[in-house]
């Protein structure tokens, strides 16, 4: 394939010729970022390259067996296409990938392969786990341009190194994906949504505890402070005045009935409960999940925290000391915070709250910028800052999958 030098975006039409810009790129060190639909641009530290290389053109489903519970598509394939396709089955990706083009002020559609390279995952998280659980097979490119494939159609393959665990959350630093291969899972039969009204953070996350212990296979645990209730489009939670707890079961019909009721047992004794059927849980997850609805200022720096759950509501306290508002999902162990854009931690500096909010951690859980302007991404670490054996690891893995360090420069962290 001919390269031209000049134009600033590159267009490739199939995988072969993906292998062959980035080898042409590798060998004039031209750097390149990597662009799907281009829905999670703002995500990650910002990328200044010589290049971008729109990946576009791979999209299309390749192989369903929904007998089989296996799908195969190009990586820039939209998420929507294959969802509708799998909801005609009756199936479904069980990770629950969230959509951020609302927290992003977009209305770009998100590809399989931008979910899977970012490892994304919604409320449903704790029981089916994260995407990188259902990412079964991959064809990419290198940051050498060499083409190559890993894992196949089957949970239990054992060919070779799991590369799709690598590939998951590396944001396109290592590799170009091109073709990606999912386990899909059945779609509940029923589905509701168990809440409890009126408690503070430490009840709220010790309930959630309960819940998540009980033998009652919940699927979704969040916490919505009052404010952030009130910001719901359910009536049931918008109305209620009040915190809103909630815990979420799906599956056979008897069985969720049975275990909705076994959960308005268990929580009964500490407050009002109420139920919400499939339409109104649907939309309460959802809200969770994408995260704009509920922290709706535009202005505001958005972070996501990973935390013991058990410690949920001290750090949530901690993080918010200078203002804000948060809320807790995944039983208390994922907490979504939005802090006034002009926090500088009270040193000046300007960082969007990172110090605030990375102190709060007590040097245990990570933190992540979700969302905050060119300059805040450049100025900040995005990522949790990691030990250094753990970034010497990472850095030679990059260089074996991208030794000129082409691909995506920066997007993670300022070295690579």
């Amino acid at each position: 394939m001919p390269i031209d030098p000049k134009p600033e975006d590159l267009q490739p039409s199939d995988a072969a010729q993906v292998a062959d810009v980035l080898a042409w790129a590798a060998a004039g060190k031209k750097t390149v970022e990597l662009v799907g639909a281009g829905s999670k641009s703002a995500l990650g530290r910002p990328v200044e390259t010589d290049y971008r290389l729109h990946l576009s053109a791979l999209e299309g489903v390749n192989l369903y067996e929904p007998e089989e519970l296996v799908l195969r598509a190009g990586a820039a394939t939209p998420l929507g296409q294959i969802q509708a396709m799998l909801a005609q089955q009756n199936q479904q990706l069980a990770f629950e990938p969230p959509d951020f083009g609302e927290l992003y002020g977009h209305a770009r559609e998100q590809t399989i392969g931008g979910v899977l390279a970012a490892n994304l995952a919604g409320p449903r998280r704790i029981k089916a786990g994260a995407a990188r659980d259902h990412f079964l097979g991959l064809e990419a490119v290198s940051g050498r341009g060499a083409a190559f494939k890993s894992g196949g159609r089957v949970v239990k393959n054992v060919t070779g190194y799991d590369l799709c665990k690598l590939m998951a959350g590396s944001f396109g630093t290592l590799a170009a994906l091109t073709e990606v291969t999912v386990k899909v899972l059945p779609a509940p039969e029923k589905i509701r949504t168990v809440l409890l009204f009126g408690q503070d953070d430490r009840a709220a996350i010790a309930a959630m505890s309960q819940a998540a212990c009980s033998p009652h296979e919940v699927s979704a645990l969040a916490h919505l402070p009052k404010a952030i209730a009130a910001r719901s489009a359910v009536g049931y939670v918008n109305g209620a005045g009040r915190a809103v707890t909630a815990v979420r079961v799906e599956g056979p019909a008897p069985s969720v009935a049975h275990r909705a009721e076994a959960l308005r047992r268990l929580w009964g004794g500490k407050g009002n409960v109420e139920e919400l059927h499939a339409h109104n849980s649907n939309t309460l997850w959802r809200e969770v999940g994408n995260v704009a609805s509920l922290l709706p200022d535009a202005d505001a720096v958005i972070w996501k925290l990973s935390v013991t759950p058990s410690m949920g509501s001290e750090v949530m306290a901690a993080a918010l000391v200078t203002g804000g508002a948060g809320y807790y999902d995944w039983a208390g162990g994922l907490l979504w915070l939005a802090l006034p854009v002009g926090n500088d931690s009270g040193d000046g500096r300007g960082d969007g709250g990172a110090g605030l909010v990375r102190a709060s951690l007590g040097g245990d859980g990570h933190a992540t910028l979700m969302r905050g302007g060119v300059e805040l991404r450049r100025r900040v670490d995005v990522f949790q800052p990691t030990a250094a054996p753990l970034a010497a690891l990472s850095a030679r893995i990059k260089a074996s999958f991208d030794p000129h360090g082409i691909l995506n420069p920066g997007r993670m962290h300022g070295a690579y």
